[in-house]
């Protein structure tokens, strides 16, 4: 059975989960640090776990198998998942492999290094409506393409 797992600390599209989820008949995992509203549903698990760093990501890739979903802006989260060769996406749509999750570890280091020179002060660009509709439609590509994997 392919289940998903939503890193769910700041992710803005868990209803959108919910929602193919339940239409696939799917179990949603949903790791956070903290409580949060999960709709009452057998096929949907709020999983608290503690607030140490990483808990979340460490709690997904110790549960998770191949095929299963994980939804995650966690870039290092989604390099581990694809690892273990877990379909893997980005609240914005983005669906990573393991050449596309080394090339957005590569921009975050870059990043991450422009920003520790104080060249880069911003963040990333506010979520559209438009990059829920790409989640949308990414979500049910890789939902069916992991039951079909599972045959």
């Amino acid at each position: 059975m392919i289940n998903i797992y939503v890193d769910a600390d700041g992710c803005p599209v868990k209803n959108e989960v919910f929602r193919v989820a339940q239409r696939y008949g799917l179990k949603v995992y949903v790791v956070a640090n903290t409580r949060m509203r999960v709709p009452e549903n057998e096929l949907f698990e709020l999983v608290i776990v503690n607030d140490r760093f990483d808990a979340a990501d460490d709690w997904i890739v110790e549960h998770l198998k191949e095929n299963d979903i994980v939804v995650s802006a966690d870039i290092p989260l989604a390099a581990r998942c694809v690892a273990k060769d877990a379909r893997t996406l980005d609240p914005r749509g983005r669906v990573f492999n393991s050449e596309s999750v080394s090339h957005a570890l590569a921009a975050r280091d870059f990043m991450a290094h422009l920003r520790d020179m104080g060249n880069i002060t911003g963040g990333p660009p506010p979520f559209e409506k438009r990059d829920r509709s790409r989640f949308l439609q990414n979500l049910d590509e890789v939902v069916r393409a992991s039951l079909k994997a599972e045959g």
